[in-house]
């Protein structure tokens, strides 16, 4: 694990790039990055979370827990990853698509339309939002059928020990 990792998040809308500064890295190899964070700004509905950075596939899934330790749902993202080697940063900007599933099984999708607002705004390009989309499908795939689960879980203990 490299304790010197910088990470940060970068987004289209709002347009903004967030040094990740108090995020602990878990787990680090080529294909995946384990964080724990605490949230940013306070919020009533989760307080912490874990994150898992799949670099290739392009998603990150978190699981959001609250103040009583229980986790509330999973949350998705696609995402497009930079790995800046001078100096040992990842930025991972967000595609804007988002899945969150719940603990009872519910899955929902949210965030699509900001991928046509961020097009006809010119701040997202066509082979990005191609990749997003892409990305969606293959991560709606493993969340149906279930894998995604099998793929986070050893990550996501990691970060409740």
């Amino acid at each position: 694990m490299n304790k010197d990792l910088i990470l940060y998040r970068k987004r289209f809308i709002p347009m903004e790039t967030i040094l990740l500064k108090d995020d602990v890295v878990l787990f680090q190899d080529e294909t995946v990055i384990v964080t724990k964070w605490n949230v940013l700004k306070p919020r009533e509905d989760f307080v912490k979370g874990i994150s898992c950075y799949f670099i290739k596939e392009g998603y990150k899934i978190s699981c959001f827990i609250n103040k009583y330790d229980k986790i509330i749902y999973y949350y998705c993202d696609i995402i497009e990853t930079e790995f800046i080697a001078e100096q040992n940063s990842y930025i991972f900007t967000d595609l804007l698509a988002d899945v969150l599933i719940y603990e009872n099984g519910l899955v929902k999708v949210v965030d699509v339309g900001e991928i046509a607002e961020a097009l006809e705004k010119g701040i997202l390009s066509i082979t990005l939002a191609k990749k997003a989309l892409y990305r969606l499908d293959t991560l709606l795939c493993m969340i149906y059928d279930g894998t995604w689960k099998q793929k986070t879980e050893k990550y996501f203990e990691m970060g409740l020990k």
